[in-house]
């Protein structure tokens, strides 16, 4: 049984001990290598993971051919492009690991056995989109609204724990800035 995946859920709705032997069923494990993705802009996304192990970077390539990440995923984070998973269509976004990583992943037609099944089933799903639209929100806002040195203390916030994880070219490319600017962000906060 995926346990660590199985407490996440049980955060957001109550499980017995066959739904969650018949969760663990709809998921199933795969190693992926630093670099290697879990999908790549064009491809329809049909799974949705649990990354059990690992980090993984969202981007999307600019006109100028520049990748720009949106987001990071860590262990205990569920990752999808909901977008392309929900409505079939292909992504315009990558999903890559960035370290070796370990996913559970479980299929679209899983997703909806699961909703079938599982007495507290649609309510997770619910949940989920929920808490997904929040984050979105909050993103999109921070971009138009919060200055770089903002977004980079969000981001310090956020995911204290990746700081040493994650190259600095990434979370300036995060920040919205190039890598001499958040330099110069990261000297002006240290000497506060």
């Amino acid at each position: 049984m995926h346990t660590t995946l199985i407490q996440i859920i049980e955060t957001m709705i109550r499980l017995d001990e066959s739904e969650k032997e018949f969760i663990s069923s709809l998921f199933t494990a795969k190693h992926y290598l630093k670099g290697e993705y879990f999908l790549q802009e064009g491809q329809v996304c049909k799974t949705v993971g649990f990354i059990e192990q690992g980090l993984i970077r969202y981007y999307s390539t600019g006109e100028m051919g520049d990748e720009l990440i949106y987001d990071f995923g860590k262990e205990n984070d569920f990752t999808c492009n909901y977008e392309s998973f929900l409505d079939h269509s292909p992504s315009s976004k990558n999903i890559q690991c960035i370290e070796d990583s370990t996913i559970l992943s479980m299929s679209y037609d899983n997703l909806q056995l699961l909703y079938e099944h599982v007495k507290e089933g649609q309510k997770f799903g619910r949940l989920a989109c929920e808490q997904l639209y929040v984050q979105a929100i909050k993103k999109v806002t921070s971009l138009y609204t919060d200055q770089p040195e903002q977004r980079y203390l969000l981001f310090t916030a956020t995911y204290p724990d990746l700081l040493q994880r994650i190259p600095q070219y990434y979370i300036s490319s995060f920040v919205g800035v190039k890598p001499p600017s958040l330099s110069r962000i990261r000297k002006r906060l240290s000497s506060q």
